[in-house]
């Protein structure tokens, strides 16, 4: 469990680990240099509970913190914590219970919920909405290319699985998108527990809110690396849909990676001009190939629709939606 100047929720959060149904678990917490009374916190609890440990962060950031506590570690069984957050009394239970159940190969993932002393915006209820149904279908890694699809302190892995997909090796921010990206690429299968195991609070100096490691633009260099790794071949000829903000970002990706593509849209104002020194044209140009690949940018939710009509008229079914 990293911990960054979270003193205000942290008795709270570990009260929520000590309350758990499953007694036999050990909590590695390293403080990332807080300013505030979180390491007083940390001691004070490690010093009443043997299975609390704490250890300031040799390095600097949640992926060094994380290094350090997956490297302390001694059991088989692995979970993160977020130092904010607070756990269902059954939380480690149920997880290990359908982990031990169906073995190696699988990431139990529970269902999440948030919660907060302020007005919850819409974007997180439908998040939550969005991934604990993804969850309970056990159909996580199919909308990847969206969001990230693994609640990041709501999954239980077997210690060698975890080693496999490279634990926390990467310097790559968002650590926890580039983690659900591994955990497909080795093929994990998602073991869901469907009920509510992990509370997720909302505040204002949370780091998915503030820290420049978490914003937009670092997501899509993670979806392009993944895609190009595990989706593209040269033997297909690859079609980006939009030219907005996040298709010119897609776009640029691959043009670094020098990865060719068509560009196509339905902007009238933009096809037939270069952007990139690349041409838009119209979407209909697609079905004129055979063997292609369609990564889809769009942001309005009613375009998503009419596209995948679109799609299915055409008997397209080689289309990756990126949000």
């Amino acid at each position: 469990m990293p911990v960054r100047n979270t003193a205000e929720y942290l008795r709270e959060c570990l009260e929520s680990i000590l309350q758990q149904s499953h007694t036999q678990w050990e909590l590695w917490a390293i403080d990332d240099h807080s300013d505030d009374e979180s390491p007083d916190i940390l001691e004070a609890y490690s010093a009443k509970d043997s299975r609390i440990h704490y250890l300031p962060n040799q390095g600097k950031g949640i992926i060094p913190a994380l290094r350090l506590a997956y490297m302390n570690s001694r059991g088989n069984l692995i979970t993160r914590m977020d130092s904010d957050d607070k756990m269902a009394p059954t939380k480690l239970e149920s997880m290990k219970d359908v982990l031990l159940e169906k073995g190696k190969g699988h990431l139990a993932v529970g269902l999440v919920e948030y919660f907060s002393n302020l007005e919850m915006g819409q974007g997180y209820l439908r998040y939550a909405e969005w991934l604990n149904g993804l969850t309970s279908e056990a159909r996580n890694f199919s909308e990847i290319y969206k969001e990230c699809v693994i609640p990041s302190p709501c999954w239980m892995i077997h210690r060698s699985d975890l080693d496999t997909c490279g634990a926390f090796a990467p310097d790559t921010y968002p650590e926890d998108y580039d983690l659900c990206f591994r955990f497909m690429e080795n093929e994990l299968k998602i073991a869901p527990v469907k009920q509510i195991l992990h509370f997720w609070r909302d505040h204002n100096s949370r780091a998915s809110r503030n820290d420049p490691n978490y914003l937009d633009n670092r997501f899509t260099p993670i979806k392009v690396k993944y895609f190009i790794r595990l989706h593209y071949s040269k033997k297909e000829k690859l079609f980006l849909w939009g030219a907005g903000k996040k298709g010119k970002n897609i776009a640029k990706e691959f043009i670094r990676n020098n990865v060719p593509f068509e560009w196509v849209c339905d902007n009238k104002n933009k096809i037939g001009k270069d952007i990139y020194d690349v041409r838009l044209q119209h979407y209909d140009v697609i079905p004129h190939h055979q063997n292609t690949k369609i990564i889809v940018s769009v942001s309005s939710p009613e375009g998503i629709i009419e596209i995948k009509k679109w799609l299915e008229q055409h008997q397209i079914n080689t289309a990756y939606f990126f949000s």
